[in-house]
């Protein structure tokens, strides 16, 4: 592939820790993308902030707020990580839907691109920069703005299943899957409006374990070890 967007889990990122950031975890995926830049994939990245905020499980912050600490916990992630890639020798940059002083710049498609294919790794922090969206609607709208040919999801569990793996040791791991049957099953691989945003604009998922050996190469690659989500 030319050009991905890869979703990062913000929990993944923590480890074991489950908050915070592993820095094994994070450096480990730094070397991945950089295997996959040098050989001329563009890849952009979106961080999940669930490592330091989940405000939909607190009833004592307005919505509206609760989404923006959000917004700014996936700004410090992407500022974390794309100081890891820099140190492993990458360009990076990191745009957000809003100004943040000297923190970030501001995002326009053009500009996205340009990053892009100058090289660098572009990481697209603070969601949609409004509330009640989710960091999923916010990658498949990026992904579609900069004409991604495939999303990336990097999650905990190693692809899509008929029910959580977790607590089913029988649940069923699907090869390929619809998105219209993740909607219609409730299988919570993004939620309803990055579904429909997805759908509407013909971009497909590949769903895989973050942790699993080399899985951002072997994404990268076609190689399917998780699970395709068509379109």
């Amino acid at each position: 592939m030319k050009r991905v967007l890869l979703k990062l889990s913000g929990e993944a990122l923590a480890g074991d820790k489950k908050t915070g950031f592993d820095e094994a975890t994070v450096q480990g995926v730094a070397a991945q993308v950089k295997a996959v830049m040098d050989e001329g994939v563009q890849v952009g990245i979106v961080i999940g902030g669930g490592n330091f905020w989940r405000g939909r499980s607190s009833n004592a912050i307005e919505r509206t707020h609760a989404d923006q600490i959000g917004m700014l916990a996936t700004v410090m992630n992407c500022i974390y990580v794309s100081e890891i890639f820099r140190s492993q020798g990458m360009k990076t940059e990191i745009m957000t839907p809003f100004t943040i002083g000297a923190f970030t710049t501001l995002f326009s498609k053009d500009a996205a691109v340009a990053a892009l294919e100058a090289g660098k790794a572009v990481f697209f922090a603070g969601g949609t920069g409004c509330p009640y969206f989710s960091t999923d609607t916010a990658t498949v709208l990026r992904a579609i703005e900069i004409e991604s040919e495939m999303i990336l999801l990097a999650k905990s569990v190693d692809g899509v299943y008929d029910d959580d793996p977790k607590s089913n040791p029988n649940a069923k791991k699907y090869k390929e899957i619809s998105i219209q049957d993740v909607v219609r099953d409730g299988l919570g691989v993004v939620d309803g409006a990055a579904a429909v945003m997805a759908k509407e604009n013909k971009m497909p998922m590949l769903v895989f374990g973050l942790n699993d050996e080399n899985s951002i190469v072997r994404a990268a690659h076609g190689i399917i070890d998780g699970t395709v989500v068509t379109v």
